[in-house]
């Protein structure tokens, strides 16, 4: 039996779904950014706006009320902003699967790291992971002809950094799902804030506000959704091992659909990150 009494046939199918949605991102992304039908800019603002509105048609749908309970917070909102920006912007030179490990190698790394920062007495295994994710993360980036750009590597580490300060802010929300909504509203003000800015150099075709309205609408708000559903019958363990399927889900994407190569050096990189990370969230549970 799962921990909270969710049919497993529903939290295999919810997760699973989630993470086609997660790894959907960055594939969307990187189409709509490679055929020039938008640029990472306004492809970002409208992510992020059609994110907020979908989020809030469903906590309307669900809870009957209009106003949302105001329980997330400007510096999450703050964090989700500067993922979503730096995200796309790396994207404009990375492929869907350097970018999509790049992102969740940060991710663990930042969470695994702060954990560490703030006081607690990591397990060996979780030094060894920690030692192996750094080192496939270096090593992808290193210089090469395979190499993927370092600005735009760098761009992603920092989006992946920016989440997972995010997720650690909202561990132990008992509402993730109002949180998460209110966080995407308060987006709002950042983004308007931008658009003053970046204005001369937007970029918006149809079939590019078709794909952001997806990302934002779809992949990140009804996915963020079906995630939360599918955590109530995860533990924290089996929710972050199962969330290292998405880079390798984003790398096969990119193969099918935007004929993308996956490199030696992607392999064995993602070998040794995502081992990394599992030896990593191994050692967390042993030492619980």
């Amino acid at each position: 039996m799962s921990p909270y009494n969710v049919k497993p046939l529903t939290v295999v199918l919810t997760a699973m779904l989630a993470m086609i949605a997660f790894a959907s991102n960055s594939i969307i992304c990187r189409l709509a950014l490679s055929d020039g039908t938008i640029d990472a800019g306004s492809f970002s603002i409208i992510r992020l706006l059609s994110g907020a509105a979908m989020l809030w048609v469903l906590l309307v749908i669900r809870n009957g009320k209009t106003k949302t309970d105001h329980s997330g917070s400007w510096i999450s909102a703050s964090m989700l902003f500067l993922y979503a920006f730096t995200f796309s912007f790396a994207y404009i030179e990375l492929n869907a699967g350097t970018g999509t490990l790049i992102l969740f190698g940060a991710v663990q790394v930042t969470m695994l790291l702060t954990g560490i920062v703030t006081g607690e007495r990591p397990h060996p295994l979780q030094w060894l992971g920690l030692m192996f994710a750094l080192g496939g993360m270096i090593y992808l980036v290193s210089p090469g002809l395979e190499a993927p750009s370092v600005k735009s590597s760098g761009l992603m580490a920092i989006a992946g950094i920016a989440w997972g300060i995010y997720s650690l802010r909202g561990r132990g929300n008992s509402n993730p799902v109002a949180v998460t909504t209110d966080n995407f509203i308060r987006t709002t003000p950042f983004v308007l804030i931008t658009v003053l800015f970046v204005f001369p150099q937007l970029h918006i075709t149809t079939i590019g506000t078709i794909w952001a309205v997806i990302s934002g609408a779809v992949t990140s708000g009804i996915g963020y959704i079906i995630w939360y559903t599918a955590l109530r019958g995860l533990t924290a363990t089996r929710a972050a091992i199962i969330q290292l399927s998405v880079p390798v889900l984003a790398a096969l994407g990119g193969v099918l659909l935007l004929s993308e190569v996956i490199t030696p050096r992607l392999v064995v990189s993602a070998i040794l990150t995502l081992g990394g990370i599992t030896l990593a969230i191994i050692g967390r549970e042993k030492k619980v």
